[in-house]
């Protein structure tokens, strides 16, 4: 695994959106032309969110209202003193400017996975929040698409495996370099992460 890892990483490093098409189309079956086949705009975002049944869309929002909110309480806040003696002393907390999550796609397909690590980053003040999700096939999840929407994720990418993770932390053409990935995956993903 850490042999297989170790190429893909390199080679997304090195050849940036080419290898991510190459292997996306390798991996996930899929026949995309370039990264614009394979990033996903807020209206299918909002197509699969309006698309869902009330009950389960109601569902989801509940959700994504106890996630926010238990989030909220853990939030930290910056302070500062000054000691009798003088000096200021104090703590700084500054969001980071760009996450990405890695959600599971396919037969292991979770929205909870998207709430759970976009919900929190929001509360935190992070600026941006790049996501990627493997669709085998080129078949979409529209629950994970869905609660994509109501989490506020800013850009979705449907690549999965070691080379999304390579590409998160790395950046190519297409895909921003981010300061921090969270999310559940397979071994190869797990592998790339550490």
């Amino acid at each position: 695994v850490n042999e297989i890892v170790n190429e893909v990483i390199a080679r997304v490093r090195a050849e940036g959106d080419t290898a991510l098409v190459e292997y996306t189309n390798r991996f996930d079956r899929t026949s995309a032309n370039s990264m614009q086949d394979l990033e996903l705009g807020q209206a299918r975002l909002q197509q699969a969110l309006n698309g869902l049944p009330a009950d389960q869309r109601a569902a989801l929002e509940k959700a994504a209202e106890r996630v926010r909110a238990y989030h909220e309480r853990q939030k930290g806040e910056s302070w500062q003193y000054t000691a009798a003696d003088g000096p200021m002393l104090g703590q700084q907390v500054t969001p980071m400017d760009r996450v990405g999550i890695y959600v599971p796609g396919g037969k292991a397909a979770y929205p909870s996975s998207v709430l759970m690590n976009a919900l929190p980053a929001h509360v935190a003040g992070v600026k941006e929040i790049i996501m990627v999700v493997p669709t085998p096939e080129g078949e979409s999840n529209d629950l994970v698409l869905a609660a994509a929407a109501v989490a506020g994720v800013d850009r979705i990418f449907t690549i999965g495996g070691a080379q999304a993770v390579a590409a998160l932390a790395y950046g190519t053409e297409t895909i921003p370099k981010v300061d921090k990935i969270t999310g559940p995956g397979n071994t190869f993903v797990a592998t790339a992460k550490r």
